[in-house]
């Protein structure tokens, strides 16, 4: 298992730098067993053929997507997938094995849009054109983009955005009464189920934020925070808890990104 691990990440920091998950499943049981814990999903792509999909997004990471460690890898999610802005910063592997110009290799995406049309199959990836690409032989990507809805199979794995941490951007709009950011680059689970926020001095106060779209949390409170402010976030599936202490000093503003020193253990 350390020589399967090694090897992998040896290839991650040879061939890919700035875009590099490393996904727990990749273990001895996986590569056995083929394609057993793999699921079928459709896909289509959007936007440029090779762009990143949307330049806003319903989560909320606008032109991140096209910078490292997302690097244009990213994906829209039909209902199954988007989860109501919840699913939003989750990793999946995918890969394409029903045609020619199929590379049939596993490349990583994560969910950074919603699709609301796709409807037709229970899990749908509407992928940016670099990501649905990359699913091909090299060289044939521009047909595979021409094969219209495609099957895949999918698998959900653990993110790990390497030299990343929880990361705040303060939303706009946000005031002493009402404070709303948006948490991205989460290792592990990658979903948030819960955000908590503890203002100065209040050693026992962990006030709920409330789920308000994408990847964006919010809070109103009837008097003045008082910075600077901690946040504690709640994977989704794992139940996982990392607490950013102190994340948001004394002055800061609408706009701006505060970084953490913790992310959750993969």
């Amino acid at each position: 298992m350390m020589m399967i691990n090694l090897l992998f990440a040896l290839t991650c920091l040879l061939f890919n730098l700035t875009h590099c998950f490393s996904p727990k499943k990749l273990n001895i049981s996986a590569v056995a067993t083929g394609d057993s814990d793999w699921s079928s999903a459709g896909a289509t792509w959007y936007g440029d053929p090779n762009g990143y999909g949307s330049d806003g997004g319903a989560c909320g990471y606008g032109k991140a997507v096209a910078q490292a460690p997302f690097s244009d890898m990213v994906s829209a999610g039909g209902a199954s997938l988007f989860k109501s802005g919840k699913g939003c910063g989750a990793c999946y592997q995918i890969k394409c094995t029903s045609k020619s110009a199929c590379s049939k290799n596993p490349v990583t995406v994560v969910i950074t849009d919603e699709c609301p049309g796709c409807v037709t199959e229970s899990v749908h990836f509407d992928l940016s054109g670099t990501a649905f690409g990359a699913m091909a032989i090299s060289g044939q990507d521009s047909q595979l983009r021409s094969a219209g809805v495609l099957q895949i199979l999918y698998r959900k794995v653990e993110c790990n955005y390497i030299g990343k941490t929880v990361t705040f951007k303060v939303e706009e709009g946000s005031n002493a009464n009402y404070f709303a950011a948006l948490v991205e680059y989460e290792d592990g689970d990658g979903e948030i189920g819960r955000v908590e926020l503890k203002q100065v001095l209040d050693s026992d106060t962990w006030l709920s934020m409330s789920h308000l779209w994408g990847a964006v949390w919010k809070l109103d409170v009837s008097s003045p925070l008082r910075a600077p402010l901690s946040l504690r976030v709640t994977s989704l599936d794992s139940g996982e808890t990392v607490v950013a202490s102190d994340v948001i000093p004394a002055g800061w503003q609408p706009g701006a990104m505060y970084k953490s020193n913790v992310n959750f253990k993969v």
